[in-house]
């Protein structure tokens, strides 16, 4: 599978209690009043209606060495010690990319250079939480896929630019998933562009059997 699979229109719920949390709010220690909470429920509405999802996965055999190398079958070599932890019982790993797409950030700069920061803060939180379920909803997309085979996707994902997972990777995953093709592009420094956007890495393994062992 050396080309990408696209998802361009991905349609999910607003993920509300996750955006609530980002935000800093706590259901036992923070009280909404009324016209408080339809006043976020507002935004959010606002939000859902700009956000265009889109996404892209690949999934690449890799050999993952004892040290920090994971050296995919495209030649690429990704270089992190707990990546290469968290991939050490696959032989296959799962390239994902997703955006909350530039509508939402041309309103949220908007927000922003008019002032209305409130309105601008609920409107990031909620395009972050949509971007993270995108990527989500495309592992749990791949691994009703590869369940087929008696394999599943690691619950955890690598991004660049978390722990030793040098943000310069972030190219690699960037080509591989040819991003450009749901609109998103990659400065010099390695950001994605529009802001919400994102890349991660997760295993591919034997799936494991409800009593800890494998699945044969």
């Amino acid at each position: 599978m050396r080309d990408p699979v696209f998802f361009h229109a991905i349609h999910l719920d607003m993920p509300v209690e996750a955006v609530y949390r980002r935000l800093g709010y706590r259901k036992a220690h923070t009280q909404l009043g009324p016209g408080q909470r339809r006043d976020m429920e507002t935004v959010l509405e606002d939000a859902a209606g700009m956000i265009e999802l889109k996404g892209s996965a690949l999934i690449l055999k890799a050999d993952v060495g004892r040290g920090s190398e994971v050296t995919l079958e495209t030649g690429d070599v990704l270089r992190s010690r707990g990546l290469a932890r968290m991939l050490s019982t696959s032989r296959k790993v799962l390239l994902m990319g997703a955006t909350a797409g530039n509508r939402i950030m041309g309103e949220i700069s908007s927000c922003s250079a008019g002032g209305n920061l409130a309105r601008a803060v609920v409107l990031d939180a909620a395009a972050s939480e949509m971007t993270d379920s995108a990527l989500d909803w495309i592992s749990a997309c791949i691994g009703q896929q590869v369940r087929r085979e008696g394999l599943e996707v690691t619950p955890r994902r690598f991004s660049a630019g978390y722990g030793d997972f040098d943000l310069t990777n972030q190219k690699i995953m960037y080509e591989r998933l040819r991003l450009g093709e749901i609109d998103v592009s990659i400065t010099d420094a390695c950001i994605l562009l529009p802001e919400k956007s994102v890349t991660a890495i997760a295993g591919i393994r034997k799936a494991e059997r409800k009593d800890g062992g494998k699945c044969q």
